[in-house]
């Protein structure tokens, strides 16, 4: 098809040449009948040529009319509008580029028509998203505020344009506080009879090579009070159950007592009692647990030789200790530092983790000090690994849920922090972080 459309304008060109070297000689014949040869054949060369630029004016003037109508197209491309196209009936061989253009204007119609539906559906998402959002440039101006940010900052009307001091400063006097800190964070806002719990995020960008900030406001007060609801839950199943295995045997065994006096069969009771007594100090045990866990007090730091307080830890657990960094001193709570330490300890022989298996390492860090404990149990699956640090999860049968819980806390407490990972052979690998005071 395209070497046909190339001798097509090929013939059209020896067909002009052929008819200006025809109508040369004709008119060279007629006009040498009165003029000279030289004068004649200069006379039928001009005709000849004039007719020639005749012809070719009026085949080139459609093409000329087709270059106009591309170029205008392209500057219509340029602004946007992607409506035009163009139709060609005549010469076949700018027939392709045509059709080029055209299915090129098709494309970009179509890429524009997407984008534009990918736009309309993210604006219907940020608008409508229930996370106050609000964009600013670098002068503080808001760029874009959603519907919820509206709601929360301008009583429904709309933000844009607006210097973002200017609006906080009709803002609760909460998120004034919370923006004066800076950064991420949580508060709460008073209204009325309820309280309100938003979570403030901020974050910095480039967008179109200057600075933007976004500002990311989530209330959380319906999420807090599921999870609140949630808990309680759970830890009244907990003592519930508690409860119930402990006074339900005591009960039973009151009652044959009793009946075990009533008939002066007096051999049995000691047994009876001894039972009760073991159930009574279990149900003690567990209301002082939880006693510890909500009443945690703050941390009384003193300073501890590691030598003597790891001593003193492993007279009442075993485990395996180089003595490396032993002369070391840190600052801690003693009793409570120790519990801490303790219920690792613990969890690591219970997890059916031979006795010379546990271990505990002690590193000095540059401004820290780690204390690792290992053991070669079986480890934790990645569901309980990700919830055992939990309050009131256990996978034990008769777990509280509270070890690892207030183990936490009590880290945290004294500005450091715990993590678990599995080991690579079996086993898990504690990690606590105590910062060096």
């Amino acid at each position: 098809m395209r070497a046909s459309r190339k001798r097509s304008l090929a013939t059209r060109l020896i067909a002009f040449s052929t008819l200006a070297c025809a109508a040369a000689a004709a008119l060279t014949a007629v006009f040498a009948q009165w003029l000279e040869p030289w004068a004649a054949a200069t006379a039928a060369f001009a005709i000849a040529t004039g007719f020639v630029v005749v012809a070719l004016r009026r085949t080139i003037a459609p093409m000329r009319g087709l270059f106009r109508a591309l170029a205008g197209t392209v500057a219509s491309y340029r602004d946007g509008d992607y409506s035009f196209g163009i139709r060609w009936d005549q010469d076949r061989d700018l027939a392709e580029l045509v059709d080029a253009h055209n299915a090129l204007g098709d494309v970009l119609r179509d890429q524009r028509v997407a984008l534009v539906q990918r736009e309309l559906l993210l604006d219907t998402m940020v608008q409508n998203t229930p996370v106050a959002m609000v964009l600013l440039d670098t002068t503080r101006r808001i760029v874009l505020g959603n519907l919820a940010a509206r709601k929360l900052l301008g009583e429904g009307r709309r933000l844009e344009g607006q210097s973002f001091e200017d609006v906080l400063t009709r803002a609760p006097e909460a998120l004034r506080d919370a923006f004066e800190r800076g950064g991420d964070g949580i508060f709460a806002v008073n209204r009325e009879d309820e309280e309100d719990i938003y979570h403030l995020s901020l974050r910095h960008f480039r967008l179109n090579g200057r600075r933007h900030e976004l500002i990311l406001l989530r209330q959380l007060t319906a999420e807090l009070r599921r999870q609140e609801v949630q808990t309680w839950k759970k830890v009244i199943r907990v003592i519930s159950h508690e409860l119930n295995n402990s006074l339900a045997p005591i009960a039973s065994l009151a009652h044959s007592s009793a009946e075990l006096l009533r008939r002066g069969q007096l051999e049995r009771l000691p047994a009876a009692l001894s039972t009760i007594e073991e159930r009574a100090r279990h149900l003690e045990g567990f209301i002082r647990d939880y006693a510890r866990f909500a009443k945690l007090p703050a941390p009384r730091l003193e300073p501890l030789e590691w030598s003597r307080f790891l001593a003193q830890l492993r007279s009442q657990v075993e485990f395996a200790w180089d003595g490396t960094n032993g002369d070391g001193v840190f600052h801690a709570d003693a009793a409570q530092f120790e519990q801490a330490l303790l219920n690792l300890v613990k969890n690591a022989h219970e997890s059916s983790s031979s006795e010379n298996e546990v271990r505990l390492i002690l590193r000095r860090l540059p401004d820290a000090w780690r204390i690792e404990i290992l053991d070669r149990g079986s480890g934790m699956s990645d569901a309980v690994l990700a919830q055992a640090l939990l309050p009131f999860y256990s996978t034990k049968r008769h777990g509280t849920g509270l070890g690892l819980a207030l183990t936490r806390d009590i880290i945290e407490a004294h500005g450091g922090h715990i993590s678990l990972q599995n080991r690579e052979g079996g086993g898990l690998w504690v990690s606590l972080i105590l910062p060096a005071r």
